[in-house]
């Protein structure tokens, strides 16, 4: 069979960026794999991560609204998607690493709590917490736990590491990731909270919709353009200096009037009140926590954290209720 690996390995030498992260030059993985004869290392990790089970969990865990009624408010896995076809656009246009960006995009969310952002801060009121570090342990210690994690490559791991806006990423493709992040949840979450009512197209102050766009199509479009545009053929990828300011000042318009709004608080308080129950019941009975995560190397509140951390939704209330509310009496 042809070997399609070396027909990528000369196809990314000569066509992409000279600042590109080329797939023959990776740093490695803790075990080297075999040549498979079809998929680039970074290729690899992107379906290692598509196939993870923390993936797949993604889709019962929050964005912004909590356990929403309707059936098109974004979850944290319609998200991730999100971000991967606009770090994927932006990769494409710079000619970066697109296998890289893909998987980095598809693998920054895995270490979110249930709840989104509020279980986030409960877990970090016991321990230390923060979901891109959880991320890493995820595809470092917890997926595939018995088999030493998901084994990836080093550009890869700290893209997953460096994709908050505080991060600093080695590679172009982690710049990218981190800047779709931010493009992707201000954009889709203006949707959102317009589809429940918090705040309306008429509440977009005019300076956006000016430089940006009336839809959240052209507002996409609008901040990609930009980014492709301030970095072409540069060792930097980032949104001209105008697009920045605007960029971080629609995102604190998003805080002020939908993330701390009142509708959102009132139910995250009730999720936080729910995630540091649990906490606090499995650090008393510890022994109810799965075998998996009590074997692992690492403190007890550490454990207690990867198991919350890994519960859905869905799952951390059905514990909830199990633990505190009464079972109906069905008699004997």
């Amino acid at each position: 069979m042809k070997n399609f690996v070396e027909t990528t390995l000369k196809y990314e030498k000569e066509y992409l960026s000279p600042f590109a992260q080329q797939s023959a030059l990776t740093k490695g993985r803790k075990e080297s794999l075999k040549n498979d004869g079809l998929r680039t290392e970074f290729a690899r990790d992107r379906d290692r991560i598509l196939h993870s089970r923390a993936f797949r969990n993604l889709k019962h865990k929050t964005q912004v609204f909590i356990s929403p009624a309707g059936d098109y408010f974004r979850t944290r896995l319609t998200h991730t998607i999100e971000v991967s076809q606009v770090a994927r656009t932006i990769a494409r246009a710079l000619r970066l690493n697109e296998d890289l960006t893909e998987a980095i995009a598809l693998g920054h969310d895995l270490g979110h709590t249930p709840y989104g952002h509020g279980g986030e801060r409960a877990l970090n009121e016991f321990t230390h917490f923060k979901h891109n570090e959880q991320s890493l342990r995820v595809v470092d210690h917890i997926e595939s736990a018995k088999k030493g994690g998901m084994n990836l490559t080093h550009e890869v791991r700290d893209g997953i590491l460096n994709h908050t806006s505080r991060g600093c990423p080695s590679t172009l493709e982690g710049w990218v990731v981190s800047w779709s992040d931010r493009i992707a949840y201000i954009n889709h979450d203006i949707d959102d909270a317009i589809r429940a009512k918090i705040i309306s197209e008429n509440d977009i102050p005019m300076e956006y919709i000016k430089a940006f766009g009336k839809t959240g199509s052209k507002r996409i479009n609008s901040m990609i353009l930009d980014i492709i545009a301030n970095s072409v053929e540069r060792d930097k990828v980032e949104p001209s200096e105008e697009f920045s300011t605007l960029i971080m000042n629609l995102r604190q318009f998003m805080f002020e009037r939908v993330y701390l709004s009142e509708p959102v608080k009132i139910e995250e308080k009730k999720a936080c009140d729910v995630v540091k129950f649990l906490y606090e019941y499995f650090f008393k009975n510890f022994d109810r926590i799965p075998k998996i995560f009590l074997e692992m190397d690492s403190t007890k509140e550490q454990k207690v954290c990867d198991y919350i951390a890994t519960m859905s939704d869905n799952r951390a209330s059905e514990l909830y209720k199990e633990l505190c509310l009464p079972k109906n009496f069905t008699g004997y």
